[in-house]
């Protein structure tokens, strides 16, 4: 699906000329030239970002995008802001309401093509909350300010002092940390030295909160590493905004510095007090692709390096107010703004003018002047250098990954092979186990048949020939070791068909099982012809399974069926099958007969395990074991279903294909 970019613009130039741009780049260009009919838009299209300006003819830009900020469905919509404003405030006013990028007029019109298309790819997946973290010993703001942040789509969590807060701040590892500038035990600025100290949270965005109306609050608030600060006696409002553009900034400045060599054109804040160089300055740079933003003052600068990164700062040394060096101070003690190249310029030509600037931080120093060719230089260097170090940075990064990918790999391969070994012991130790099964099944079927034979027989023998000469109690006992020996006779049979069910080797063919069943029931109708028993056999149930093994499944579950109905003077059998829900063909054995108890089904497939007395039902308990044991060997199931007095109906269900089932 092609993104749709809404283009609002009161040009016509500007929206044919983006149009172009969007559309050569593969995306699909929406033009308005209103702030009405943009919203008309926006609420009938399904848009994938922005591109905004400033100034309209019927409405504030800002406004607007005030407005899809607060509004659902718009609230993570991209926006690039485009204005010909000039004023610093005017760019901090539209990133702090919620822009995602600010572009000056004139542009260049394939960095908003290719800004568009990385915030396309870095728009954030819908159900993904922040984590902030809020340090206040005021439990009445605490929560508060907690409540409007759940609001606002932010998850939180809350600490009542310093100490707590970098606790929480160690497990959780927040998105950002709100804390208050004054507390008892660990103030503000302490709990954010020590973040900063801290290699773990050390990036970590952190909003200082301060009660103080005077300069030197903000001053203490930076220099302890805070990202932004803002008065407690602001509305909770302003809070939200100031921590939505630290946000956006710390993400901006973790994500876009290793792919800042990626982009075609450099952002390059220039900070000066001269109006006259600032224009020189920025004709000069732009016609060699840079996008400069313009600053007048120290001050200037650092309000907008707290919501926007830049690839290079051209710092003027001596500025009123907040002078060049205090401006580089502050901008090298920041962890998101220290590797940010930051270029000293002065009027003075001084050795001592040069060793300052670099003993504050500086990059790089040069003196001014009318030709810009040395300054174009050093800003290329700067801009190359910082894209060499981001570049070694990510191959450093990739490296340690795949060393401990490949220390991963090594110890899967070791812990692979220890469990190959451990399964070939245990293999060795399993055939050993068949081996000697195979012999106890030699031995059962031949070692223990022998006396069985030599009792059956010699009892037999004893009741025919002196049989008038016993009384009533002597041919019972006789009868009795007969039955006893049968009975022996009958377990050893069904211990070497359980046997040979585990051993035997599947030869999967396909099978009719209800030519199985009519052959089955035959048999059993042959022995008791006097029994009135009605069937039903389902036609065509074929499957893909081994003959002997299947068929012996299907005896057993009949013969239970035929056996637990003998009572019922109308006898009913049913034999179907039916797909379930999950694309299986279960298959079915009914009856109307002795049922049983469910409660007890756990017993049902354990060998010699009765749920009637040998009074009620002849059986050895091995039948049903057997039928389990043969379902499972196919890679099926089987359970039971049943009440007492109503029947029992058992179901399996065998893995592999099924060719065809067609009810008659």
């Amino acid at each position: 699906m092609t993104d749709r970019v809404l283009i609002i613009d009161d040009s016509l130039t500007v929206r044919m000329d983006l149009k172009q741009a969007f559309e050569s780049s593969g995306l699909l260009p929406v033009l308005c030239s209103t702030a009405k009919e943009a919203r008309a838009r926006l609420s009938e299209d399904s848009l994938s970002l922005v591109v905004l300006d400033v100034l309209l003819p019927d409405e504030d830009g800002i406004e607007l995008l005030k407005d899809l900020r607060s509004a659902p469905g718009t609230e993570a919509l991209p926006v690039i802001l485009l204005s010909s404003e000039a004023e610093v405030s005017d760019r901090v006013r539209g990133l702090r309401t919620g822009a995602n990028e600010y572009v000056g007029k004139p542009y260049d019109a394939a960095y908003i093509v290719s800004r568009a298309r990385e915030l396309l790819r870095r728009r954030r997946p819908r159900g993904d909350r922040p984590t902030i973290l809020i340090i206040d010993d005021s439990a009445t703001f605490r929560e508060e300010l907690a409540e409007q942040l759940s609001l606002a789509g932010y998850g939180t969590e809350k600490a009542v002092d310093g100490e707590q807060g970098l606790h929480l701040a160690a497990e959780l590892q927040p998105d950002a940390i709100i804390v208050d500038g004054v507390m008892p035990g660990m103030d503000g600025p302490t709990v954010v030295r020590r973040i900063r100290l801290d290699p773990g949270l050390q990036s970590t965005p952190c909003l200082l909160l301060t009660a103080s109306e005077g300069a030197t609050s903000e001053i203490l608030a930076l220099d302890a590493g805070a990202d932004a600060y803002v008065r407690k006696t602001e509305d909770l409002p302003v809070i939200l905004a100031r921590l939505t553009a630290m946000l956006r900034s710390a993400k901006e400045s973790r994500e876009r510095a290793p792919a800042a060599s990626a982009l075609g054109s450099k952002k390059v804040l220039a900070v000066d007090d001269s109006p006259t160089y600032l224009a020189e300055l920025t004709e000069h740079l732009s016609a060699q692709g840079y996008e400069v933003i313009k600053a007048r003052s120290g001050k200037e600068a650092l309000e907008l390096l707290s919501v926007q990164m830049v690839d290079c700062i051209l710092l003027d040394l001596m500025m009123p107010g907040l002078s060049g060096t205090d401006t580089c101070r502050r901008i090298k003690g920041s962890p998101l703004l220290r590797n940010v190249p930051l270029i000293m310029l002065t009027a003075l030509d001084e050795r001592e003018a040069m060793i300052t600037a670099i003993n504050v931080g500086a990059d790089d120093y040069i003196t001014k002047s009318s030709d810009f060719e040395v300054l174009r230089a050093r800003l290329r260097a700067q801009v190359r250098r910082k894209q060499f170090e981001d570049e070694n940075r990510r191959v450093r990064e990739e490296l340690l990954q795949r060393d401990a990918e490949t220390r991963s790999a090594q110890e899967l391969a070791e812990t692979r092979a220890t469990l190959l070994d451990a399964l070939a012991q245990k293999n060795s130790a399993l055939e050993l186990l068949n081996q000697e099964l195979q012999t106890f099944a030699y031995s059962v079927s031949h070692d223990l048949r022998a006396p069985l034979r030599s009792m059956d027989g010699f009892s037999s023998a004893l009741l025919e020939r002196y049989g008038d000469e016993l009384d009533s109690e002597g041919r019972h006992y006789l009868e009795r070791i007969r039955a006893g020996a049968k009975r022996m006779g009958d377990l050893i049979d069904g211990l070497l068909t359980l046997s040979r069910v585990t051993r035997k080797e599947l030869n999967r063919k396909p099978v009719h099982l209800e030519q199985i069943a009519k052959r089955v029931l035959a048999q059993f109708r042959d022995l008791e012809p006097d029994r009135s028993v009605e069937t039903y056999i389902q036609e065509d149930m074929v499957v893909h399974a081994d003959p002997q093994l299947i068929e012996s499944a299907i005896e057993n579950l009949l013969g239970n069926a035929w056996k637990f109905t003998s009572q019922r003077p109308q006898a009913k059998i049913e034999f179907t099958a039916a797909a379930n829900g999950q694309a299986e063909m279960v298959y079915t054995v009914r009856d109307n007969g002795a049922g049983f108890d469910i409660v007890y089904s756990d017993k049902l497939f354990g060998p010699f395990q009765r749920l009637h007395s040998p009074g009620e039902y002849e059986g050895t308990g091995i039948g049903l074991a057997t039928v389990q044991r043969i379902i499972r060997r196919h890679g099926g199931r089987i359970w039971a279903e049943a009440a007492p007095n109503q029947g029992a109906s058992f179901h399996f269900v065998l893995e592999g294909l099924h060719s065809k089932t067609r009810k008659t």
